[in-house]
C-alpha cells in the first residue's frame, strides 16, 4: 500500500527538515515542489519549458502545469511505497487535482501534519539568519552563530541579513502565508486527517512527535 503525506507549516516552522528527516525513517522519498521545478528546467523537459515561459515573466505556473510534474514524479518507482509532499498542494484546488491523481493510481494522502509554530518564536528563527556575500553559507545569531561576529567560518566573507529575513518582511511572510494557507488547513481538517504538531519543541522533538503520530496512523491503516 502506497502512503502518502503532505506536510504543512509557515516559513521558519522546520517543515522541509522535518519531512528529510522522517522520509528517511520510513524509507519513501521527499518531494519537494521546488526539486520538481529546478529538475525539469535543468533536463529541459517539455513541462520545465512550459513553466520557465511563466516564471520569466513573473507569472505564477499554472496549476495544470504544477500538477502534471508532480504527476510524473509520483509515478516512479521510488514512490512504490509512498512518498512526503513538501510545499505541494498550496490551494485546495491543487488538493483535489491530487487527490483524484491519487485515486486514479489507487492511493491516497494517508495524514496531513500541520508543523505549527507561534509568530513570535518564526520571527526569531527567519530574523536571525545571516547569509555570507561570497558563497551564500548560512548562520544564525542565536542557534549557529559565527566563530567571529560577521565573519564567514569558511571563506572569511562579510556576513549579512538578507532582506526576505528582516523581521518586518518575516512578520508579512508569514501573514501571507496563513492567508494563502488556511484554506487548504480547512479543506484537510474537514477531511479528518489534519493533525496539528507542536513545532516549538526543539528539533529532536518534533521529529519524534511526527514519527509517533504517523506510526499510529499505519497501525490503524494496517
Amino acid at each position: 500500500m502506497k502512503n502518502f503525506y503532505v506536510f504543512l507549516g509557515p516559513p521558519g516552522a522546520g517543515k522541509g527538515t522535518q519531512a528529510k528527516f522522517v522520509a528517511k525513517m520510513l524509507g519513501i522519498p521527499q518531494i519537494s515542489s521546488g526539486d520538481i521545478f529546478r529538475e525539469n528546467k535543468k533536463n529541459k523537459t517539455e513541462l520545465g519549458i512550459l513553466a520557465d515561459e511563466y516564471i520569466r515573466v513573473g507569472e505564477l505556473v499554472p496549476d495544470d502545469v504544477t500538477i502534471r510534474m508532480v504527476g510524473e514524479r509520483i509515478s516512479r518507482t521510488d514512490c512504490d511505497a509512498g512518498a512526503i509532499l513538501d510545499g505541494f498542494p498550496r490551494t485546495p484546488n491543487q488538493a483535489k487535482a491530487l487527490d483524484k491523481m491519487l485515486e486514479g493510481m489507487n492511493c491516497q494522502i494517508i495524514q496531513v501534519p500541520y508543523i505549527a509554530v507561534d509568530e513570535e518564536e518564526l520571527v526569531e528563527r527567519l530574523s536571525g539568519r545571516l547569509t555570507c556575500r561570497e558563497q551564500g553559507h548560512v548562520f544564525h545569531k542565536k542557534y549557529n552563530p559565527p566563530k567571529v561576529a560577521g565573519v564567514c567560518d569558511f571563506d572569511g566573507s562579510e556576513l549579512y541579513q538578507r532582506e526576505d529575513d528582516r523581521p518586518e518582511t518575516v512578520k508579512h511572510r508569514i501573514r501571507v502565508y496563513e492567508q494563502q494557507t488556511r484554506p487548504l488547513i480547512e479543506y484537510y481538517k474537514e477531511r479528518g486527517i489534519l493533525v496539528k504538531i507542536d513545532g516549538n519543541q526543539a528539533i529532536e522533538q518534533v521529529t519524534g512527535d511526527l514519527m509517533e503520530m504517523l506510526e499510529k496512523v499505519d497501525e490503524s491503516n494496517g
